[in-house]
């Protein structure tokens, strides 16, 4: 399976990309998923539908979904709550639900629930062809693809932190001999304790998602306007991408028109120079205002995969 993610300032028409790749894909004999991570509904407005995180189906090869992040959120902390109390079931010290009623509100909790979703997505939408990612704005996108090697650095040092503990555990074990009766008996070995189970199952998780996010079979795609604005996010956005090290395949210079030739020369030089190791595509704009204007005639997809250019006029 391959992905592809749209990126850019809110505004360029990453939704209307996003739509007429997934369209444009399927039409040539791929299955094609396409699911947004934008709050805005923009993906489900293109297509005419109103999207959830329940699949809809347009056609025998594409289907759509909209990620539901607020209900994520609420998984990914009742998830943690069960997890917690599973493991700490001994001690009645602490009242979890207490302290993780607020933690919805918590910075880094949609960041959270949104990778929780993408991972699920490259784990079990293993049938299709495509998976074509629409995104939110530059800066939850960027914490969103940063978080798989953010939570890799970590895990590994709370397991190091756990490791710590059983060791000291079993020392005090040694000193002491047998717990008291009545007592309960604390694991002391890697293999007994539920924490590292899970600590380590987290870090295969995002391990396998950071090097699915790094690897040939994924590409990212920044779209750009011609204008000063869109050059500054994109600026932004190209950055980051080149420090988490992940791939920028393509570039999109959306709604253009000859008139804007000079600005989208200074633009595509400022952002990507004379000389460009991506290719970077200069997209018609289209002030046409229907719901279906991912039935594009301009190819995307070939940018994207590689292929030669087609014409789409005849199979709209």
């Amino acid at each position: 399976m391959k992905s592809i993610f749209f990126v850019g300032k809110g505004g360029v028409g990453k939704s209307t990309l996003s739509a007429t790749a997934a369209w444009q894909l399927s039409r040539a004999g791929h299955r094609v998923f396409a699911i947004s991570f934008d709050p805005a509904h923009n993906l489900g407005d293109i297509f005419g539908l109103s999207l959830s995180d329940a699949k809809a189906t347009v056609d025998a090869n594409l289907d759509l979904a909209e990620a539901d992040l607020d209900r994520a959120a609420e998984r990914y902390i009742q998830k943690n709550v069960d997890i917690l109390n599973q493991m700490y079931s001994y001690t009645k010290a602490f009242n979890l639900d207490l302290y993780f009623k607020v933690l919805r509100y918590s910075p880094g909790v949609e960041e959270y629930a949104a990778l929780t979703v993408l991972e699920e997505v490259f784990r079990t939408e293993t049938d299709y062809d495509y998976v074509v990612f629409d995104t939110p704005p530059t800066a939850l996108t960027l914490r969103i693809l940063a978080l798989p090697n953010i939570a890799v650095t970590w895990i590994d040092r709370l397991r190091r932190i756990r490791r710590e503990i059983l060791r000291k555990r079993y020392t005090i074990h040694n000193l002491s001999g047998k717990y008291i009766e009545g007592g309960v008996q604390l694991p002391y070995k890697e293999e007994d304790d539920e924490v590292i189970r899970q600590l380590s199952r987290l870090f295969k998780q995002y391990v396998d998602l950071y090097a699915r996010l790094r690897g040939g079979d994924n590409s990212i795609a920044v779209v750009f306007n011609p204008d000063f604005l869109s050059r500054r996010e994109s600026e932004r956005i190209i950055t980051g991408l080149n420090d988490l090290k992940l791939p920028l395949r393509a570039a999109f210079d959306n709604k253009f028109t000859r008139e804007m030739s000079a600005a989208a020369d200074e633009v595509e030089n400022s952002l990507f120079g004379a000389e460009r190791s991506i290719p970077v595509v200069r997209v018609p704009f289209n002030g046409s205002g229907k719901e279906d204007t991912y039935r594009m005639d301009f190819d995307i997809t070939a940018a994207l995969t590689g292929q030669e250019t087609h014409t789409w006029t005849d199979q709209a």
